[in-house]
């Protein structure tokens, strides 16, 4: 069984930060992406940052600046740090991954997501 467990969200005041994280478990061979999206009530979901397997990172234009992608190898985990935050960023966020598990197959997984609130 291969897993995303996501921790971190909660609510927090304008200009406040958060710091999210998603750990991967199960018979996990090699992890390529590890990306963070997130969803707010109407909207689809997007893309918010991600990483490859070559420690190569980007985070969306809305979130420059604000937040920084970061992955723990070792670990299986990959985190999101959200400073300056805004009302905007309230969203449930969900951690995807693509994996290569020890029996060969290619997955790709998703959280079962963190609410983040960001008000006065």
């Amino acid at each position: 069984q291969v897993q995303l467990v996501e921790s971190g969200g909660g609510s927090v005041q304008p200009g406040g930060s958060l710091r999210l994280s998603c750990a991967a478990s199960g018979s996990i061979f090699s992890i390529n992406n590890m990306d963070w999206y997130r969803q707010a009530p109407g909207k689809e979901r997007e893309l918010v940052a991600a990483s490859t397997g070559r420690s190569s990172t980007a985070v969306a234009d809305s979130v420059k600046g604000r937040f920084t992608i970061s992955r723990d190898s070792a670990k299986n985990t990959v985190y999101l740090q959200m400073n300056s935050l805004k009302p905007e960023d309230t969203a449930v966020y969900y951690c995807n991954a693509v994996m290569l598990l020890t029996s060969r197959a290619i997955v790709n997984i998703w959280g079962q997501g963190t609410q983040v609130t960001v008000s006065s």
